[in-house]
């Protein structure tokens, strides 16, 4: 049995690599061929945090994985990130446990990252004129990050409601020679009007709790990735933004009609289940997604273990080879 640091775990990250396992995932899911239980929530008040447990196997694989994920949102005034969390691997024909991944955190940020990114390449219109960030926190980052792996833009709009926090962000970003390939063109706005007249690739990373966008802010041939609506109680899109939209997309049509944005517009009557593509689906069949550059398109992820069980699998393999 091997126990991983997070160091080494850096080490063992493939991205191209990674787009193409959660695509797989994606896929496998919305066939069927996955086992994913309802997640499990741990929610605390004083101080706030929550901790999410996802787990899962896919039928007739090798391993099976239980990842526990947690955010308290005070810890960074301690001085302290605001994430932890580990990955157990398990092999699937004996139970053995054969790897501890004590990520940090570190790998549910890659590949909630990558999903966004494997949701861009999908669903976003084939001209990008600039991309949009809401948010100014390390899912903001790292979502902008895997972006250029699927999208040839270089102009990007970070939104915050905190100045001091974008340009941190924005000085960040800079500061380091390896975070994009090629120059970054990159402005900072606290006006979402800015954001969204500019922007038809955006991406929403918050733990907003009421709408950031909505329904006419939006301009036709938007794609919007919203991420940050993985718990109950948790809403970044006017409900009336998912009505006017061409196409709905989830990562889980389960899960994102429980607790994620789709949850509003469905429990709004605004939109009804039947309205919602899985991203697997997507993925096996193009026609199901984007029809034009016209279209408004909207993925929801609230994260599903398969991508947990992928980023898991790649890691557990590329050990092994290297053992």
């Amino acid at each position: 049995m091997e126990i991983l640091s997070l160091n080494q775990l850096k080490k063992l990250i493939d991205i191209g690599q990674l787009i193409t396992d959660l695509e797989e995932g994606y896929v496998l899911y919305s066939e069927g061929r996955v086992e994913v239980p309802p997640v499990g929530f741990l929610n605390f008040e004083d101080p706030p945090g929550d901790v999410h447990i996802k787990y899962g196997y896919i039928k007739g694989d090798s391993v099976y994985v239980v990842k526990i994920a947690s955010g308290f949102y005070n810890n960074p005034k301690l001085g302290i990130s605001a994430s932890d969390g580990l990955l157990l691997v398990f092999s699937q024909q004996t139970g053995k446990l054969e790897s501890i991944l004590l990520d940090e955190c570190y790998l549910t940020d890659v590949r909630t990252a990558v999903g966004g990114a494997v949701a861009a390449k999908h669903l976003a219109p084939s001209n990008i004129s600039a991309i949009g960030i809401v948010g100014t926190g390390v899912q903001a980052k790292m979502q902008l990050q895997m972006l250029q792996h699927v999208v040839d833009c270089n102009n990007c709009i970070i939104w915050g409601r905190n100045s001091e926090k974008i340009e941190v962000m924005v000085n960040d970003i800079k500061q380091n020679p390896d975070f994009w390939s090629k120059e970054l063109i990159i402005e900072a706005t606290t006006d979402m009007n800015y954001l969204t007249s500019n922007c038809n690739l955006i991406v929403t990373t918050t733990p907003a709790k009421a709408p950031l966008i909505m329904a006419d802010q939006v301009r036709p041939g938007t794609h919007i990735t919203a991420m940050g609506s993985d718990d109950k109680g948790k809403q970044e899109l006017d409900a009336g933004l998912l009505e006017k939209a061409d196409v709905l997309v989830a990562d889980s049509r389960a899960q994102c009609i429980q607790y994620g944005e789709m949850s509003h517009g469905v429990n709004s009557g605004m939109i009804s289940e039947d309205d919602i593509i899985e991203l697997g689906n997507v993925i096996n069949d193009i026609s199901l997604g984007r029809k034009n550059d016209d279209q408004i398109t909207i993925a929801d992820q609230t994260g599903v273990a398969v991508q947990d069980i992928q980023i898991a699998k790649m890691v557990n393999g590329l050990l092994k080879t290297n053992n």
